[in-house]
């Protein structure tokens, strides 16, 4: 079931975000279809807005809204059982709410692919991202997890490709890390 939910990440206010950094989401949207991904799964998050837009917008992938980011592994796990490719979207503060589960793709050996935005970081304007931000990807790697991190717009869709590559082909976990340099820090207006 395709279900849609606001943009939003949760304030109450709109963020601002540097214009310059959007055109990373469409390379990216079309290296996950070169590799055949059908299955989206995400908690809305302003930093992949573009990015959750094109996948809903694709006939050929489902994207589904999680109420929190754990779910999006059981979900995968299924479609990898079904013979289906995905993707996790998520933000840096919900890679502490996966941190339990990841044994499941590490023990299963299925492949788990990650798409994490960057919080806490570069002009962090929310003390509440900050802790998450500086931890999450030593929390990946004693997860098992591969981590990529992206600094720079050009790289975001060479480095999916690449995370694509060897979690699809070698059954393993990949997070391919957004900076919140690249994407953009979030301002709150009142």
């Amino acid at each position: 079931m395709t279900r849609r939910a606001p943009e939003s990440d949760g304030a109450q206010s709109g963020p601002v975000v540097a214009a310059d950094v959007q055109h990373w989401p469409n390379p990216v949207f079309h290296k996950l279809r070169e590799f055949g991904v059908r299955h989206v799964t995400y908690v809305p998050d302003a930093g992949q807005a573009r990015l959750i837009e094109l996948c809903q917008a694709c006939r050929e992938m489902e994207a589904t809204v999680l109420t929190t980011e754990e779910e999006g592994i059981g979900i995968l796990a299924g479609a990898w059982l079904g013979g289906e490719r995905g993707v996790l979207l998520m933000q840096s503060s919900g890679v502490g709410n996966c941190i339990n589960i990841l044994s499941l793709a590490k023990v299963c050996s299925f492949p788990l692919l990650m798409i994490v935005s960057m919080r806490g970081e570069w002009g962090e304007a929310n003390p509440w991202q900050v802790p998450m931000g500086q931890i999450t990807a030593e929390n990946l790697r004693l997860a098992g997890v591969i981590v990529y991190e992206v600094t720079e717009a050009e790289a975001a869709a060479p480095a999916v490709e690449a995370a694509a590559r060897i979690a699809f082909n070698g059954g393993l976990m990949v997070a391919v890390l957004l900076s919140q340099r690249m994407l953009g820090a979030k301002l709150f207006k009142d």
